[in-house]
């Protein structure tokens, strides 16, 4: 039975799943008005084009919002505090992710703070996360 927090790609993600596995931030990119976006779909929320490429991120980004999780679900693996984050790319969407490599604390997880994406393998296959861009506090 697979694990209860695996995606199951569809066709409109299969290209971001791909490149996570492959060690790269894959975002839709609208070939009309040249914006990014996520998540994936097959027409552009910004103009309503159906002329939609992929691109890959820099994996550069800041943090938005969070939550710190104290109590996570046993199937994380993990009794520790986790963020669940609101990442705001360099390219312009947000989405939502974990920050690790840092202490999950409020004097740790700072609004703005300047953050990289990171691939994290996870059971059966690889998630993206971000870290502080400057190392670990």
């Amino acid at each position: 039975m697979a694990h209860p927090l695996t995606p199951v790609p569809t066709p409109e993600t299969q290209p971001y799943w791909d490149g996570i596995d492959g060690g790269s931030l894959r975002l839709p990119k609208c070939l009309d008005c040249s914006e990014a976006f996520f998540p994936p779909t097959p027409v552009c929320p910004h103009c309503s084009s159906q002329q939609i490429d992929w691109i890959d991120a820099s994996g550069d980004a800041t943090l938005y919002s969070y939550v710190i999780h104290h109590r996570p679900l046993p199937f994380w693996g993990s009794d520790e505090p986790r963020s669940v984050a609101i990442v705001e790319l360099a390219e312009g969407p947000r989405l939502i992710s974990t920050v690790v490599g840092c202490q999950q604390t409020t004097e740790d997880l700072v609004i703005d703070m300047d953050l990289k994406a990171t691939f994290v393998p996870y059971d059966d296959i690889t998630v993206l996360a971000f870290e502080p861009a400057g190392g670990a506090s």
